[in-house]
């Protein structure tokens, strides 16, 4: 008798903890709790079986979508929007570490709480458009290591993006050997990146008064309509939908004891993670801006807003052929980092709005397959003009799709019935709510700017 009363106690549970259903199949089932979590540890080593997830997040903020409006706002407007950098970040910092504790408290990852939420049509809907998303995305990651490749090594760029799908193989690998493996695999390239652009700062020697200076908001972004539209092209490209997905899943991987206070600890931990690696985030992206002002902006240089341009300059303007070939290298960093955690934003958001599982290396060449297919024919149109405006469409996708995101993350995480006592404290809750209202107002500005503009 036992196996028919347990569905009727898993839906009577389910419903007095907000949700329709019982969590079913575990996000990310092959590694799902899989990392061990030590219970009688300090605190310094519970936290670092804590850290991993966080960098793998911070990959879509330095991934090559953001270098282009980085670029742009410091060879125009020098130091001035960093602000616009920093601010962004922040707000990145409060929407994943909401999407960090709905994962840890629900059991459930952003796609499978819309599923059980919203009605099925409309389960539907933001799952298409947060396919389109990472479709997008994909797109940014294949033009940006395509462009690295040319830069480096000569390939043209048609050859260059029809060679990145061989990075499916490398996905593979490293599924097979275990979650740590992936980890460590995108904390080295984001470690390389760092390196690249610390090196970059020195040889630019920006000035460093003005630098500190730049941190603090002005009127004239606001004033300035071209200031203004570059700084929603940062804010738009910052926060990206697909990490949200990604990272109230990948928070399951560590085995957490299923109480309120494991999972409160876990909830820190998390929070801690995610801080520290997109602080590293504002670093790069930060050092893109500071590096384009030094080189850029004081020189005369102040319509560059292509990488490849920014490539070429680097080398004379700064008196080093090394300033190019690590700019160079940096990117090809980025593009292939953002490959390996777009892969499983991929495979979360079809499981969890679906339940359907596709084999890794099949759901990986889908997802390459939609992207190198329109890189390759209108760069064999137009040429590397055409990448660059492929890029930006990318960005105006993604800036499309966000709020499709963060809305029903703020959602549930400000709801108690589906929270708990774990729910979202309150200055929390406001904030993101904050949030949430001004990336859709300027993404919805910065869309019709790039569309009518």
């Amino acid at each position: 008798m036992e196996p028919a009363v347990q569905p009727i106690e898993s839906k009577l549970h389910s419903k007095q903890s907000g949700w329709r259903r019982a969590s079913d199949t575990p996000s990310l089932p092959e590694v799902h709790q899989s990392m061990h979590v030590p219970k009688k540890a300090g605190f310094f080593r519970k936290l670092l079986a804590f850290v991993g997830p966080g960098y793998l997040v911070a990959v879509g903020y330095m991934d090559p979508g953001n270098w282009a409006t980085d670029l742009a706002g410091g060879s125009q407007f020098g130091y001035a929007l960093l602000s616009v950098i920093l601010i962004s970040n922040l707000m990145a910092i409060l929407l994943q570490a909401l999407a960090g504790r709905l994962g840890i408290v629900t059991g459930r990852d952003l796609a499978q709480a819309c599923r059980d939420h919203y009605s099925k049509p409309v389960a539907m809907g933001l799952w298409l458009l947060c396919e389109l998303a990472i479709a997008a995305c994909d797109l940014a990651e294949v033009i940006g290591a395509a462009i690295a490749l040319d830069l480096l090594f000569g390939i043209p760029l048609i050859y260059g993006v029809i060679l990145t799908a061989l990075d499916v193989l490398l996905v593979l690998l490293l599924q097979k050997r275990g979650f740590r493996y992936i980890e460590a695999i995108v904390i080295s390239l984001i470690a390389l990146i760092t390196f690249c652009f610390v090196m970059e700062i020195i040889f630019s020697r920006p000035e460093v008064q003005a630098l500190f200076a730049g941190f603090i908001p002005t009127t004239e972004i606001v004033t300035n309509p071209n200031m203004l539209y570059i700084a929603l092209g940062i804010l738009g490209a910052t926060v990206m939908p697909h990490n949200l997905y990604l990272h109230s899943s990948i928070v399951q991987t560590r085995k957490i004891e299923p109480t309120i206070e494991g999972k409160r600890a876990a909830i820190r931990f998390s929070t801690i993670d995610s801080t520290v690696a997109l602080m590293l985030a504002l670093f790069v992206n930060a050092a893109i801006l500071i590096l384009s002002a030094a080189a850029f902006h004081t020189s005369g240089h102040q319509e560059v807003a292509e990488i490849q341009d920014a490539y070429q300059l680097l080398g004379p303007l700064l008196g080093t052929g090394a300033a190019s070939i690590l700019f160079g290298v940096a990117l090809l960093a980025s593009g292939q980092n953002s490959t390996l955690t777009g892969t499983l934003a991929g495979q979360i958001v079809m499981e969890g709005f679906l339940n359907i599982r596709l084999t890794p290396w099949l759901r990986r060449l889908i997802t390459r397959l939609i992207a190198i297919v329109p890189a390759v024919i209108v760069i064999g149109i137009y040429g590397e003009s055409g990448a660059t405006d492929l890029l930006v469409l990318s960005q105006v996708i993604l800036s499309l799709q966000l709020s499709f995101a963060v809305i029903p993350l703020v959602k549930f995480t400000s709801s108690r019935k589906k929270m708990g006592e774990l729910v979202a404290p309150k200055w929390m809750i406001v904030l993101s709510w904050i949030v949430a209202v001004i990336i859709a107002g300027l993404n919805a500005y910065l869309l019709y700017g790039t569309l009518f503009r």
